[in-house]
């Protein structure tokens, strides 16, 4: 009885990392090949209109993966770029949808830790879960989004 005990332990044992492996390989991350793929297509869709601009590529953390910033585009854009990728990844929402919420009056949307209400910062999702995303600064908010969609269209 006490073997056949044992080897049912060591079998299960030797389960456990297979098990584990399994869960850990259905989390979908963000990759730094995702990100370059996402900055080309941003920086494609910028230079159609000849615009200047930073381009931040955040993981699920807001840990930036990849920044990219256009030539002749002002240093200030470098952070707001970055802060608008992890206000999106935070919120896991568009920064458009805060920009909107301050125009229409919700100036407690100002409160809030981590957001920059400016258009231009868009989660990437999947599953319902933001596993990264991307931000844009360098013209207006409108052209920062535009930029940023054709970033996310790409994935």
């Amino acid at each position: 009885m006490w073997k056949t005990t044992m080897i049912l332990v060591i079998t299960l044992l030797f389960m456990l990392p297979d098990y584990t492996f399994a869960r850990q390989s259905e989390t979908m991350m963000l990759t730094l090949d995702d990100a370059t793929r996402i900055a080309d297509a941003a920086q494609a869709r910028a230079e159609q209109d000849n615009w200047t601009v930073v381009i931040a590529v955040v993981d699920e953390g807001g840990h930036l993966l990849l920044l990219r910033r256009l030539d002749g585009t002002q240093l200030g854009s470098v952070e707001i770029a970055i802060q608008k990728a992890k206000t999106a990844v935070y919120y896991k929402r568009p920064t458009k949808a805060f920009q909107d919420g301050v125009a229409a009056g919700n100036v407690g949307i100002l409160n809030l830790p981590n957001v920059l209400p400016f258009e231009g910062g868009i989660p990437v999702m999947h599953n319902g879960k933001a596993i990264g995303a991307i931000g844009v600064s360098g013209v207006t908010a409108a052209q920062d989004g535009i930029i940023g969609q054709a970033g996310l269209d790409a994935l």
